[in-house]
């Protein structure tokens, strides 16, 4: 369940802010592994549509340190990450409760 952000809208049943945000492109299939992931668990969620020029996503800089897409941001963790692979490893481990842990800041670089 998602919300875009502009629509400003909570997903969840009970209203609450989500603590998931998503920053992604439109057409990105990597984004789009992640959205699904996002589904199956049942987790609220703002997505934050970026421009296609990596040169126009400073927000995306801001938040992460760097251009690409997707990222999450998950305030509920204090985790802010990026590479899809990356991502859906912590959405397992901390919401489908595998085991595994993940490194939020690895030393590799951005798919």
């Amino acid at each position: 369940m998602s919300t875009d952000a502009d629509a400003g809208e909570a997903t969840d049943a009970t209203d609450a802010d989500p603590t998931i945000t998503l920053y992604r492109l439109e057409g990105c299939p990597f984004c789009e592994f992640v959205v699904d992931r996002l589904d199956e668990l049942d987790l609220a969620y703002d997505s934050v549509w970026v421009e296609g020029l990596h040169s126009r996503r400073n927000e995306v800089q801001r938040v992460s340190g760097q251009r690409q897409v997707p990222v999450i941001v998950d305030s509920a963790t204090g985790v802010t990450m990026s590479q899809s692979s990356r991502i859906l490893e912590y959405l397992n481990a901390t919401y489908a409760g595998e085991s595994g842990a993940v490194d939020a800041n690895p030393t590799t670089e951005a798919n």
